[in-house]
């Protein structure tokens, strides 16, 4: 669940997710299988790049917008809606392992209850 911002001399800004699984849960997708893989890496990176876009061109509506989501992400996962990697470590005393597509879902209703 780690992300890396990169920033250069120049003042541009790379927002990334730290994963050593996704390729290997890649190829398990491609072959039709379900993956649990943890996306709040990659939805924590796009959410930082969002957020200093916003702040860039003074788009406070895009930085209220990067907040909800990641808000979504966390009362998902406090609500114990998580990935596996998330439940085998986790200690909620009811966990529920969502599959990725499960997990994008339930982080959907989240947010659209808090837009």
């Amino acid at each position: 669940m780690m992300i890396s911002v990169l920033v250069s001399p120049h003042g541009n800004y790379e927002y990334e997710a730290a994963h050593g699984t996704v390729t290997r849960h890649y190829h398990r997708y491609l072959q039709g299988e379900k993956t649990s893989t943890n996306p709040i890496a990659t939805i924590f990176a796009w959410t930082g790049a969002l957020n200093k876009r916003g702040e860039l061109d003074g788009l406070e509506d895009l930085q209220n917008f990067a907040g909800k989501l990641e808000d979504a992400v966390l009362r998902t996962v406090g609500q114990g809606y998580m990935t596996g990697d998330l439940v085998s470590i986790s200690e909620l005393p009811q966990k529920i392992r969502l599959d990725l597509d499960e997990f994008l879902n339930k982080v959907k209703e989240n947010l659209e209850e808090m837009l």
